[in-house]
């Protein structure tokens, strides 16, 4: 383990009593989705600060304006109203969209949906294209986050699991897998590559301010990898933090900062009861704030914190509703 994650840890053991129980965190606004949908797992807004969009339960991505969610788009090439109503079990043909991101320049929205792939979607919504559904002749099982390099449009995105899919998420989280993967997709040549393999479910995933790296979180593994994509450390990884509980998504700032949505389980591997909490920290690895969120989520998890034109947005999986907070 190297120096940061030891100072992190330290910095957390410091910081716990200041952190205090929750009376720092304030919800300013609850985004409920329409009935009977859940799981708002990640957010983001498009070149005008238009959003925040998320995907939900029954495949679809929406867009929040004007006070509530409206359809924007959905994932699945075969997906029909009649079947994903919201109701049903069946992501196979619904689409279970995850992470997100615009690209300012193209104009585009691309999307992990776990179970149909890499997607992209016009700036306007409406039908999908799928642009990869495999890697090196493997189908995909369970695409989770992404991130896009604003200056060369790559895609950088995780694969949780070369094993299980969402719908198996129990029995992940007791299984010790160790597929997942970090990848990266030109838009430019359609050239996908494999950058880290062996991950311990493979969840969030963010660029630095200037480029030089990205980092993944390791839901299972407690933990946060950076891999260098320029420098004399290029195409090499490392330990870029440990933490005390199962990180999720990460997300940078404005000021090339990460929030890390972090889950403590109150139990076993299998547990479905957290300790939900924000950490931000900077591109070293030291933590800077530690964020309670049980007043927002109670005790389930919490999949992404995302600070974006001054306000802070959470997120859940689980929840039927993200939230806009005060930290």
């Amino acid at each position: 383990m190297g120096k940061t994650g030891v100072v992190g840890i330290v910095i957390l053991q410091m910081c716990w009593q200041w952190m205090g129980s929750s009376e720092g965190q304030r919800l300013v606004a609850r985004l409920d989705l329409p009935p009977p949908l859940t799981g708002p797992e990640s957010l983001a807004f498009d070149s005008i600060g238009g959003g925040p969009y998320t995907g939900i339960s029954d495949g679809r991505l929406l867009k929040f304006e004007n006070g509530t969610f409206l359809e924007f788009a959905y994932t699945s090439p075969i997906r029909n109203k009649t079947t994903c109503d919201g109701t049903s079990d069946q992501p196979e043909t619904c689409g279970r969209p995850l992470g997100l991101g615009f690209n300012n320049r193209t104009q585009e929205w691309y999307i992990a949906d776990a179970y149909q792939g890499l997607v992209k979607v016009p700036s306007y919504g409406g039908r999908p294209t799928q642009l990869l559904t495999s890697i090196q002749g493997r189908p995909f099982r369970f695409l989770d986050a992404l991130d896009i390099d604003p200056s060369t449009g790559i895609v950088y995105f995780t694969e949780a699991s070369a094993n299980y899919q969402l719908k198996d998420m129990q029995q992940l989280l007791s299984s010790g897998d160790s597929s997942g993967s970090l990848l990266s997709y030109d838009p430019g040549t359609g050239q996908a590559r494999v950058l880290l393999r062996n991950l311990a479910l493979a969840g969030g995933v963010a660029l630095s301010g200037d480029g030089s790296f990205v980092l993944v979180t390791e839901f299972l593994a407690n933990r946060v990898i950076r891999f260098w994509l320029t420098g004399p450390l290029q195409n090499t990884s490392q330990v870029f933090m440990l933490l005390p509980g199962r990180p999720d998504n990460i997300k940078r700032n404005p000021r090339g900062e990460f929030w890390i949505a972090v889950n403590t389980p109150l139990g076993p591997p299998s547990t479905t009861a957290f300790w939900p909490l924000g950490y931000r920290v900077n591109s070293s690895g030291f933590i800077l704030q530690i964020v309670p969120l049980t007043q927002l989520y109670q005790n389930q998890e919490v999949s992404e914190v995302h600070e974006y034109n001054g306000a802070f947005y959470s997120g859940s999986l689980l929840a039927p509703y993200a939230t806009i907070f005060t930290p």
